[in-house]
Formats: structure tokens, C-alpha cells, sequence
């Protein structure tokens, strides 16, 4: 129990690290976040526009629209642009609640890859380490890649660099730590 405490506390924070360094000095998100100068107008148009907040698909039918409607509005827009628009009506600015809450997830997470390995019969710095990049990869192909293959994201490769480094270090934290023979 103690090495899965220490092993998260301290995995959790090389997470939350890396994520701070990617999104921040590193910038590597920098293509999915692109200022545009006509963003006044554009904001000044959504609010005009938009009654709620949510997440839009432009252009796009009524959700009761007939099948037939959906096929032939595929078929037309097909070549055509679209976009994807997310809108607030408040931004939040509360930094210090939302940084805890992703180092505890962070935590979280790595806690429940140390309850797996604990279990590994070979359980050798390679064989975590190894096991750690399989997570990275698993957490790229689940969420990011998925999504990319519908709606196209401008940041594809800084979620792959994320998820392998983030993991080869939580990888190499966690061989140490669980591979070292007991004195």
C-alpha cells in the first residue's frame, strides 16, 4: 500500500508536469488554440446567435430530421467547409481549483496503473516501463485519435507527445520504484 501511495503521489505529479510543460512552455497545443484578429466580431455574432451554451456542429440538421434528409445533406456538403464551435457564455478563470483537480486526477490515474502492475508477475523495471508506454498509447487511441479520425484536430501530435513522454516518465518512476529488489 505504501509503494502504490508514493508511487502515486509521485507519478501523479510527473503527470500533471508534463501536461504544465506541454500546454505552457512547450506550447505544443499551439495549433488547436489560433487567434484570429475578427474575433470580436465572430464572439459578437455567436452571442447574438447562439441562445445556450454547447458544443455545435455547422452546418448541421435538426436532430428529427429523416434519415433521407441526413443522406442527401451528407452528400452536398461533401468538399464543403464546416466547423465545430464551443460556446460559453462565462469564461472561468479559476486556475487554482482547476489545477488541483487535474493533479488529483492525475493521482487517480496512476494509482489505478500501480493496483495493475502490483499484480504483474514479472514485475521488472523493463516490463513497467513497457506497460506504462502500452497505457500512453491506449490513453492516444481511446480519446484524441478517435476524435481526430470524425473531426479533424489541429493538435493530433501534441497529444501523441503527450501521452508517450508523459508515460515513458511515469513509466521509468514506476520501474524504479517497483522493480528495485527488496533490501
Amino acid at each position: 500500500m505504501k509503494k502504490l501511495l508514493i508511487g502515486a503521489l509521485v507519478g501523479g505529479i510527473i503527470l500533471f508536469m508534463w501536461q504544465f510543460l506541454s500546454w505552457t512552455v512547450l506550447n505544443l497545443h499551439y495549433n488547436a488554440y489560433q487567434y484570429t484578429p475578427k474575433q470580436d466580431a465572430i464572439m459578437s455574432t455567436l452571442s447574438a446567435q447562439l441562445e445556450k451554451e454547447g458544443q455545435y456542429m455547422m452546418p448541421s440538421l435538426p436532430p428529427d430530421a429523416p434519415m433521407e434528409e441526413h443522406e442527401q445533406f451528407m452528400k452536398t456538403m461533401e468538399g464543403k467547409p464546416w466547423a465545430l464551435v464551443q460556446y460559453h457564455q462565462s469564461m472561468s478563470t479559476n486556475m487554482g481549483s482547476n489545477m488541483i483537480r487535474g493533479l488529483i486526477v492525475n493521482m487517480l490515474i496512476v494509482a489505478f496503473f500501480c493496483t495493475i502492475i502490483s499484480r504483474m508477475n514479472a514485475l521488472n523495471f523493463t516490463a513497467i516501463f513497457i506497460s506504462a508506454l502500452f497505457v500512453g498509447m491506449i490513453v492516444f487511441f481511446n480519446v484524441p485519435y478517435t476524435n481526430h479520425i470524425w473531426f479533424k484536430g489541429f493538435d493530433l501530435m501534441a497529444y501523441f507527445i503527450d501521452s508517450i513522454v508523459s508515460w515513458a516518465l511515469v513509466g521509468i518512476w514506476l520501474g524504479w520504484l517497483y522493480g528495485r529488489k527488496k533490501a
